[in-house]
């Protein structure tokens, strides 16, 4: 069922394995074009933009943008048990991950007299995206507010597009997720207009300092075009997910995962890197029998068909060389002593260790963040985290003795410049 690739002769360079192994083809530059018109309207003409732009594109005409705070707590009321106790037990768990990553200050003594403190400041206010047309994401409005919260951001603004069966409101679960973290700014808004809402402001909405959050490619072209204007998280392109595994390997489990994977998006990629061609045999026999079960059997076989494919290679080694070149979003380690393989992993947005941690339990219950790099721009980015969404200070002090010590050279290199006012600035302390 996946495509084949036999890569045992040889361990190709990072640039051969993207050219080689399957990636939806996301021009996100054509749809920079595609969203300008849309995102300078709004920029110009406001809500009114927003609203003609999710008529246009969403269906329906919010009778307002923000979402009135009782049509949350109804949402939170509605919520079923079960969902319920799962959000909040989500949310328990990415906190005391997310809480985890806070930094205290720290003071370094660069030489008598002279100290250097670094500091982490939260942004002053984010707007968080949060998707809504295939299907809904209350698990994304977690991963989103939670490491905002943490990082000590005061001011949150959620935005999500308006369902034609919700009233122009965003999905309920979403709703009521938010609910449940304390959210009460969230906006019937999606797609590039949102982006341009959050990022310009406009009669509803105050700008924001920082955009996160995952979304289709005219999303990521908006985030992309305002960028400058505001902070933005990695560009999140179709979901993806690796898993390099040996003969120790279930089939079932692993095929049950790129299965889990492809449900999301028929641009899915779901790639298989081992060393066992009994395995990938296996495994091919697995989808067999699983695609045809699954609820979303005609996402998952354009998904597998399109972006699927087995790369055989010779060794663990060879498979780590192949992953770490195609740096997915997720990737789930199959082998025998899986927790040393995943410590040489240098090239993932999350690392899911062992036949007991796949990548559903990160999307929802580890604790971990799932917006995460796509694209293999992993090789480069990280995971939505508090770092995120605060900002590096550097406070410097320094004592009249510390300052005359440093004049000389400091002079030296102002000269060296030719930017003898900032030598100037120094001996006017000493005259």
């Amino acid at each position: 069922m996946l495509r084949r690739l036999d890569l045992r002769d040889t361990v190709p360079s990072a640039a051969d394995v993207r050219r080689l192994l399957p990636r939806a083809a996301v021009d996100v530059d054509v749809a920079v074009d595609a969203v300008r018109p849309i995102c300078e309207d709004v920029r110009t003409r406001g809500d009114a933009a927003v609203l003609d732009a999710a008529a246009r594109f969403d269906g329906v005409r919010p009778a307002s943008l923000r979402v009135p705070r009782a049509a949350l707590a109804a949402a939170a009321e509605a919520l079923d048990p079960a969902v319920r106790d799962a959000l909040v037990e989500a949310i328990r768990r990415s906190r005391v991950v997310h809480r985890a990553q806070l930094r205290e200050p720290v003071t370094i003594e660069v030489g008598p007299g002279l100290t250097v403190t670094e500091r982490w400041v939260p942004v002053e206010r984010v707007g968080l995206y949060v998707p809504g047309g295939r299907v809904a994401y209350p698990s994304s409005v977690v991963m989103n507010v939670v490491p905002a919260q943490e990082a000590g951001v005061g001011s949150l603004a959620v935005f999500s597009p308006p369902q034609r069966d919700n009233d122009g409101l965003p999905h309920p679960v979403v709703l009521g997720a938010c609910a449940l973290l304390g959210i009460d700014e969230v906006y019937a808004a999606g797609g590039a207009q949102a982006v341009a809402m959050a990022a310009y402001g406009t009669e509803s909405c105050r700008g924001v300092d920082v955009i996160t959050g995952p979304g289709n490619v005219y999303v990521t072209a908006a985030k992309r075009l305002v960028r400058g204007v505001v902070g933005v998280d990695a560009e999140a392109g179709p979901t993806e997910v690796a898993i390099l595994a040996d003969a120790t390997a279930d089939p079932t489990f692993v095929a049950a995962d790129l299965i889990a994977q492809a449900e999301h998006d028929p641009m899915a990629a779901c790639l298989l890197v081992t060393s066992s061609v009994e395995l990938a045999d296996a495994v091919d026999i697995e989808l067999g029998k699983q695609v045809p079960a699954t609820r979303h059997r005609e996402r998952v076989e354009e998904s597998l068909a399109g972006q699927g494919a087995v790369a055989i290679v010779a060794d663990v080694d060879a498979g780590l060389a192949v992953v770490d070149g195609w740096a997915a979003e997720h990737l789930e380690i199959h082998t025998a002593d899986a927790g040393a393989v995943a410590a040489r992993v240098r090239h993932a947005g999350a690392v899911f260790v062992g036949p007991h941690a796949p990548v559903p339990l990160g999307d929802y219950l580890a604790g971990s963040n799932h917006v995460l790099p796509t694209g293999g721009t992993a090789r480069h980015s990280s995971g939505l985290a508090v770092a995120t969404f605060q900002r590096q200070v550097h406070v410097v002090e320094s004592t009249r003795d510390a300052l005359r010590a440093v004049a000389p050279r400091l002079a030296a290199l102002a000269g060296a410049e030719d930017l003898t006012a900032h030598s100037d600035a120094v001996e006017a302390r000493f005259r």
